[in-house]
């Protein structure tokens, strides 16, 4: 697939994130099996706000691996980031559907955070095939303990949300393990230190915007 190909793939992609158009596997909500007991306004919208921020770093991860696969020049390596991007768009469903019970919304910055990460996916995987899977195992790891912080931090009644987050969770560890087993080496300081910004800019952000 040449650039021209990818670069439609990704205005594509970018597109259905942020309309929320996602398609994914197709996997069940796997928060739907739990009664959604939380009552009280106050921890609706503390669950609200925390999966506003969870949602922002699924449409990064959209972003992320779409702009990986755009950069890459390996068919294996782009089917198998395109493999992870669609376990991805299960969890902004999954996040997206939790949103709207709680009578939340998505972060307005959407866009920005797809258009950052895009351009750091694509920087990764300019810089080869070890350098684009050790952007999958750094951010994995980044979400991983991410979503452990907001795992404990849930009101204890909102088991609807946990069980989403603890699905995404297992899903972000074995993302992070293949990139290890296909090669992945750790990331240049100037990416590492530019997607810990990020991050942290998007975490805060997200919250409240």
């Amino acid at each position: 697939m040449d650039f021209a190909d990818s670069l439609i793939l990704s205005i594509d992609n970018a597109l259905r994130t942020l309309t929320g158009e996602s398609r994914g596997t197709g996997r069940p909500n796997p928060g739907t099996s739990h009664p959604d007991r939380l009552l009280r306004p106050w921890e609706r919208q503390k669950s609200g706000r925390m999966l506003r921020v969870d949602h922002a770093g699924e449409v990064m991860a959209q972003a992320l691996y779409t702009g990986q696969a755009a950069g890459s020049h390996d068919p294996e390596l782009q089917a198998t980031l395109r493999q992870a991007r669609s376990e991805e768009e299960d969890h902004l469903r999954w996040c997206a559907e939790r949103l709207q019970e709680l009578g939340s919304r998505p972060s307005l910055l959407g866009p920005l955070w797809y258009a950052s990460a895009w351009g750091m996916g694509f920087a990764a995987a300019r810089m080869g095939k070890e350098a684009n899977l050790g952007l999958v195992v750094a951010v994995e790891n980044l979400v991983e303990d991410h979503l452990a912080g907001h795992l404990h931090d849930l009101p204890e009644k909102d088991q609807r949300s946990r069980a989403i987050l603890e699905e995404m969770q297992k899903d972000e560890i074995g993302h992070a393990e293949k990139a290890e087993k296909l090669g992945a080496r750790e990331l240049a300081a100037p990416l590492r230190l530019a997607m810990g910004a990020l991050s942290k800019i998007m975490t805060r952000s997200a919250l409240w915007l």
